[in-house]
């Protein structure tokens, strides 16, 4: 990620944001205002008032949430997860540190308990002093933050969670959650500590027609080796410049995944509070039908993703934990 300055056709100079997609491919975000640019003990952090996407989060040079648009990627990956389980109680997130996640898992009327686990703290607290949508999610009473190792605090957890919620940063060399996308990870951390119908999601990196080989369809094949059953499923986000990946999987083998709008309509309406921006019954089943290229990545992918055998997005992070 750099910043550069350049003049528009109106003669005045404009200063940019470029984000380097691939080695060949960057594109750019027009930046009214650099509002914070640091680093943390993890990661480099900055926060930009852009002209497209309102106020922009950047993690390690990668765009990690956008004021317009936020809303379809934390709806799409809380939802899913937890409409399908008949009656989620405890959740656990790990990651998750700007906060929009706890905000979307605390609309559910059920929920009695949210651990969210993220290991960046001055990320959290940066979150919460700036972005004002979320700071009602980390002064709600349900919510217990904490500043550690989301794998090791799951280890370390009493008793079991109805969903588990993966908002992890993306998987980049050199980055702090890679592990979490492991196999060892979901077999012998994440599946122990999910009650008999829990469920657990994880946002699964670029989805699209190019992109879902870089680690979408390889961690599909992971959990596919965990869990008895495993659904894909994807959506454009504008501010990311692609279609991203998300993957859902079920401890329980005989629980029935969505095949109604009409009763998926009819959940969304009884378990949750106010009204969803971007998901409904038919944007789900929607979002699920992956496109030919994709799915048939999906269905080809035999990588198992392990600690000594990784994918990686393009980029490099500040530190591996």
């Amino acid at each position: 990620m750099s910043y550069s300055e350049r003049a528009g056709s109106d003669g005045r100079k404009r200063l940019w944001l470029e984000e380097e997609i691939q080695e060949d491919l960057k594109w750019c975000i027009e930046v009214k205002e650099v509002l914070h640019s640091g680093a943390s003990e993890f990661q480099t952090m900055e926060l930009v008032s852009s002209g497209p996407f309102g106020k922009v989060l950047l993690l390690d040079g990668k765009v990690q949430s956008a004021e317009a648009d936020e809303f379809v990627y934390h709806e799409l990956l809380v939802h899913p997860a937890m409409l399908l389980h008949p009656n989620p109680k405890r959740v656990f997130i790990c990651g998750g540190g700007e906060g929009a996640t706890a905000r979307e898992v605390l609309r559910h009327k059920s929920v009695e308990e949210v651990v969210m686990v993220d290991i960046d703290k001055d990320v959290c607290d940066f979150c919460n002093q700036h972005l004002e949508a979320n700071q009602e999610a980390f002064a709600n009473p349900k919510l217990k933050l904490i500043y550690d190792d989301a794998k090791a605090q799951l280890q370390q957890c009493q008793g079991t969670f109805d969903v588990i919620v993966a908002d992890l940063a993306d998987p980049v060399y050199g980055g702090p959650c890679y592990q979490l996308y492991t196999q060892d990870f979901y077999r012998d951390v994440v599946k122990p500590k999910l009650s008999p119908d829990g469920i657990f999601v994880t946002q699964s990196g670029p989805a699209g027609v190019l992109s879902s080989t870089e680690v979408f369809t390889a961690i599909h094949s992971t959990l596919n080796s965990v869990f008895p059953s495993v659904l894909p499923y994807a959506q454009h986000i504008p501010s990311y410049n692609d279609a991203w990946g998300f993957n859902v999987a079920v401890r329980n083998a005989s629980m029935p995944l969505p095949d109604s709008a009409i009763k998926l309509d009819q959940l969304i309406q009884q378990r949750i509070n106010g009204s969803l921006k971007f998901l409904d019954g038919l944007t789900l089943l929607a979002v699920t039908t992956l496109n030919k290229v994709v799915r048939a990545a999906v269905q080809q992918e035999d990588h198992i993703y392990t600690v000594d055998n990784p994918r990686f997005i393009h980029g490099a992070g500040m530190k591996t934990i």
